[in-house]
């Protein structure tokens, strides 16, 4: 039976905004696939159905009470690794990548869940290690190594941009419970070495040009930096007001590559302007708010980590998105979460935001 504590502690308003913004990300995606010459089920329509799966999850999520993921963390940990080591094996290739995995009535890619996964599985650890002065080597080393090995995996697909986030939201968790300076710095020294030999030895030939290309757009204008100079033009003819719904020439004439995943808001931008951009920065800045309100407010430390994680994972895919689509981050392919068009994104981000509610309405029942 279900308390109706829950359902009184139930944020409404947080999920309305959620599936606000993903009628407008399925809008945005009819508007930018309609130049597409699409066979089957259009993209748009396509995203309807992840939206209402996710949300479905969303509630399912809603209605475990969320310490029973901190029981079952590591074993979703492990089997995720498993599912990344069966992608390198056995997964499908598309445009030079092997990220997806057929599990017969449909394909997962295990990248995406996993940033989920590492977000249970770093509060449960430090839910239970609560040093007085920060966290020492011996405390953060394990962290450490369940953070690498996903990461590794999931850039040998290869897929930097996935592997950035789970980096990211790990690393933003660990600053969270706070860590002592003397580890900051030696962990900023020794990336140095790191970054050297990932660059040299790791990096494909497309990922550095993404960098070089970052640093100097114009050196290769028709090629490795097209994507880039497209969403600048695209994002800035939109001017202040926009130039209406299907009016957007960088995407109706299809000059803006992935339009409809990793630069959706480009085109939106284009078609709405900057001040509807403003507004949908808000609706992102009021999600995000909320999460780090849920946070505060939760009365367990699981439960809290389990919100920061969530809402770090959500901050960072808004700014590395947004960043990316104007240049202020080198092309990495990461979605906009509940906007651009992707199952996978879709439901993680459901999942995510099913956290959230979860936490936040089980404030007071403990």
């Amino acid at each position: 039976m279900i308390d109706r504590r829950l359902l009184t502690n139930f944020d409404w308003k947080v999920l309305l905004l959620v599936l606000f913004i993903a009628f407008v990300g399925v809008l945005n995606i009819n508007s930018a696939s309609a130049s597409y010459t699409i066979v089957g089920t259009p993209y748009a329509v396509k995203q309807v159905y992840w939206t209402i799966i996710g949300t479905g999850l969303l509630l399912v999520v809603c209605s475990i009470d969320y310490h029973i993921l901190e029981d079952v963390s590591y074993w979703f940990y492990g089997i995720l690794i498993i599912f990344l080591l069966l992608v390198l094996l056995v997964g499908k290739t598309s445009m030079g990548a092997t990220r997806w995995l057929n599990l017969g009535l449909f394909n997962i890619q295990p990248s995406e869940p996993m940033k989920i996964v590492i977000i249970i599985t770093f509060a449960r650890y430090f839910s239970r290690h609560q040093p007085v002065g920060g966290l020492r080597f011996r405390e953060v080393m394990l962290p450490l190594v369940l953070l690498s090995v996903p990461a590794i995996l999931i850039m040998k697909q290869p897929d930097l941009g996935t592997a950035i986030m789970v980096c990211l939201v790990a690393v933003t968790i660990t600053l969270a419970v706070g860590v002592r300076w003397s580890v900051v710095v030696s962990m900023v020294l020794a990336s140095v070495p790191v970054i050297y030999v990932g660059w040299h030895y790791f990096l494909r030939t497309y990922q550095k040009n993404r960098v070089l290309n970052f640093l100097n757009p114009e050196r290769d204008p028709l090629k490795s930096g097209y994507h880039i100079i497209q969403s600048k033009i695209a994002v800035g003819s939109g001017g202040l007001t926009g130039k209406g719904y299907l009016q957007g020439t960088q995407s109706q004439l299809r000059f803006l590559p992935e339009q409809h995943t990793d630069f959706a808001f480009s085109v939106f931008a284009e078609e709405w302007g900057f001040l509807i951009c403003m507004v949908m920065l808000l609706l992102y800045l009021s999600l995000i708010l909320w999460g780090l309100h849920v946070a505060s407010r939760s009365n367990d430390r699981f439960g809290s980590l389990l919100a920061v994680g969530v809402t770090a994972m959500l901050f960072w895919h808004i700014v590395i998105n947004m960043g990316m689509v104007i240049g202020l981050f080198p092309v990495v392919g990461v979605p906009l979460p509940f906007f651009s068009y992707g199952g996978t994104s879709m439901i993680t981000s459901m999942i995510g935001a099913g956290i959230l509610l979860n936490v936040s309405m089980r404030r007071f029942m403990f």
